[in-house]
């Protein structure tokens, strides 16, 4: 049994952490922070975790924080995380951080992306926690980086094309589109129920999006050539969930049952990766919402000649918390999908 703490509890990845541990038979939450709800039970906050009335929110306090867990989650904006990530993992604690202030192993990149970086001393120590790339590096990790959203639904659907070298990689287009739980609970205008409502927008277009820089990091490190990537990501009037298309050209021809059998046997021996087959339907959000799954369905267009891909994953779940508990379970050496075996939320 292991004790853990969030660090912002309270914002939807925070919120989401909470519903999943207290669920875990291997992890008590034994602390929590929130800047707004300092003082009050959590329960009282958020309703629908009222078998987490006992618990109640902290006010921040390294010290108090370090003698409650062992592990923390830190779920904070970019530029804020780094500081108090790096002080818990200065004081012996594992930290698994949810910002983007880790996911870079170069600061000049980092900079380019998010601005200046205060510990980049630590970018070097810190391991991708996407264990379908990374599982041995992360079972040994004091500091994992948590992957943005976008990326994980974008690096799962290429892993295998990438690996085999079967596209160009001066082609490859991604098309997302996400719930809007993916910009937080901090309210937004343009968020707003009667902005978003029937609504569908493209939004940070013609290499604008800041999660471009973790996606090609880690697309080239697969590939081991730099790559350039096309990405337009789309909000979309749900809560929650990404559905992204990825086109590419392929390197030579490519038979579509060859292409499933190469991510089936890719994906064969990962908890929570689904390859679709050809005979089946192509997958939707509904049923990934509130799982840690990701499921894939690649096929190939004759008529054009291009490689499609289609990625589908809670943007809250495998998306962030999800995969950080999963994360967890790799650095503890619990079974990876302990906690984590939910079934869709449906309809």
């Amino acid at each position: 049994m292991i004790t853990v703490g969030i660090i912002g509890a309270t914002g939807y990845t925070g919120m989401e952490l909470v519903r999943i541990l207290l669920k875990h038979p291997e992890a008590v939450l034994a602390y929590a922070s929130s800047r707004k709800w300092s003082g009050q039970a959590i329960s009282d906050v958020m309703p629908h975790l009222h078998n987490a009335r006992d618990l109640v929110l902290a006010g921040f306090d390294a010290q108090e924080a370090v003698s409650a867990a062992e592990l923390f989650f830190v779920c904070l904006p970019h530029g804020e995380s780094m500081n108090i990530s790096a002080d818990l993992y200065g004081r012996g604690k594992k930290v698994i951080d949810l910002s983007a202030d880790f996911r870079f192993r170069d600061p000049v990149v980092f900079r380019k992306w998010y601005g200046e970086h205060t510990q980049p001393e630590l970018l070097s120590e810190a391991v991708y926690g996407l264990p379908e790339l990374y599982r041995e590096e992360i079972g040994g990790a004091t500091l994992i980086a948590n992957p943005g959203c976008y990326p994980v639904s974008v690096i799962l659907a290429l892993i295998p094309l990438l690996e085999e070298g079967l596209v160009s990689l001066d082609s490859i287009i991604a098309d997302s589109k996400s719930g809007v739980s993916g910009a937080g609970r901090e309210p937004k205008p343009n968020l707003h129920f009667p902005e978003v409502y029937s609504d569908f927008s493209a939004y940070s277009i013609a290499g604008t999006h800041r999660h471009i820089g973790e996606m090609e990091q880690e697309l080239g490190r697969i590939s081991k050539v730099d790559v350039k990537l096309t990405f337009t990501p789309h909000l979309l009037p749900v809560s929650r969930g990404i559905l992204t298309c990825i086109y590419a050209d392929p390197s030579d021809y490519l038979d579509e049952g060859s292409l499933v059998e190469l991510f089936r046997e890719r994906y064969s021996a990962e908890p929570f990766v689904t390859v679709r087959d050809l005979d089946g339907s192509l997958p939707g959000l509904k049923e990934v919402c509130g799982t840690n799954q990701c499921i894939l369905a690649p096929r190939y267009d004759e008529r054009t000649g291009k490689v499609v891909v289609i990625s589908v994953l809670d943007n809250l779940v495998k998306g962030a918390a999800g995969l950080a508990v999963q994360n967890m379970n790799l650095m503890f050496g619990f079974t990876e999908d302990m906690g984590l075996n939910d079934l869709p939320l449906y309809p």
